[in-house]
């Protein structure tokens, strides 16, 4: 059985999808899935880039693509009355519904993801913060300072494991990034044998080119 991390911040609407996508990915496919909750800021912090939300016609472009692929997979998405937002509430209340040494179960995710991507509402809306949490009933206080330095070294060890966006589905040491990453993890785990030749570490080989 395979052991598959899904990093990821519910602020990114790839994110979502791709976590309401992954049980269809992954059909017929032995493997267990641990969600991993990071701060995307904190990714964009280390590699110097900005988020696609904060460059305006990105961020068009973003949510026009983003509805186009929600509409061709099935999945009923709508977007936060405000966004970007600060997504640490939710972080922490995730990393507080974790038991030690694990992270939070597909549910609790589930109840994270929803209450951004559906609805339309203020993901930080004091009453929704205060239901979603009820809801969850957190193992631990999501504001107390364990939680939140969980949160600082679960985003550390994404790093240092080379994450550099959300959504990342890591397995074997091989990372494959983003919604349409899927196909290609699907692939992996379905036994092609492209990713036991060389191509795999050929691609991702340095090349000489223009430093800015």
């Amino acid at each position: 059985m395979k052991a598959l991390q899904f990093w990821f911040d519910p602020i990114s609407p790839y994110a979502y999808l791709a976590f309401e996508q992954l049980p269809r990915a992954l059909e017929g496919i032995s493997c267990r899935v641990d969600y991993r909750p990071i701060l995307f800021a904190g990714l964009l912090k280390q590699w110097g880039q900005k988020g696609p939300a904060e460059i305006e016609p990105k961020r068009a472009w973003t949510f026009r693509q983003v509805a186009w692929q929600a509409h061709r997979l099935g999945i009923a998405i709508e977007t936060p009355a405000m966004h970007p937002f600060n997504p640490l509430a939710l972080l922490r209340l995730l990393h507080a519904c974790a038991h030690e040494g694990a992270g939070p179960n597909r549910w609790q995710c589930e109840q994270v993801q929803h209450h951004v991507w559906r609805g339309g509402a203020d993901a930080n809306m004091a009453q929704r913060l205060a239901d979603l949490r009820a809801r969850l009933a957190p193992a631990r206080e999501p504001d107390s300072e364990a939680v939140k330095q969980s949160v600082k070294d679960l985003t550390a060890q994404a790093l240092a494991r080379g994450v550099f966006g959300v959504p990342t589905v890591e397995v074997d040491g091989r990372l494959f990034w983003g919604l349409d990453s899927l196909e290609m993890l699907t692939a992996y785990l379905s036994g092609d044998a492209w990713f036991d030749g060389p191509a795999w570490d050929a691609a991702g080989a340095p090349r000489p080119g223009v430093v800015r």
